[in-house]
């Protein structure tokens, strides 16, 4: 089920958002300051392209500095993919295929808000530890 889901959000909306993630991950690593933000539009973009079958959880290992980051991401690049997500979400809404793909958006915009301290795994290891 995850991948026929997985294949119906790759066609209405995953695409655009992966791609919208790898353009701001390239504009972030232009320069040195701004590779960690790039590396994290990174770890999203695949997930944005592939959601079903994973979840993000947050890290309690990270620290002020990710605190720090996610202001940092939020003025350089987190508003406008989290306007992107909410902007989609509403477009899937509107026919009734699409409201699971649109609650999907999102629950995506808080991770594109403020994405440092927060980590991807699997549904099925929600709470597995590296």
């Amino acid at each position: 089920m995850k991948t026929i889901l997985n294949v119906i959000w790759l066609i209405l909306s995953g695409i655009w958002l992966f791609l919208g993630y790898v353009l701001a991950g390239v504009l972030l690593c232009i320069t040195i300051i701004g590779i960690p933000f790039g590396i994290a539009a990174f770890r999203i973009a695949v997930y944005a392209l592939w959601p079903f079958g994973y979840t993000t959880v947050e890290r309690h290992d990270a620290g002020a500095g990710s605190c720090v980051g996610n202001v940092l991401w939020l003025v350089l690049a987190g508003w406008w993919l989290a306007l992107s997500h909410i902007v989609t979400g509403i477009a899937l809404c509107v026919t009734i295929i699409g409201i699971p793909f649109g609650i999907a958006n999102f629950k995506m915009v808080p991770l594109s808000l403020l994405p440092l301290g927060r980590e991807i795994v699997p549904t099925d290891a929600p709470f597995a530890s590296r």
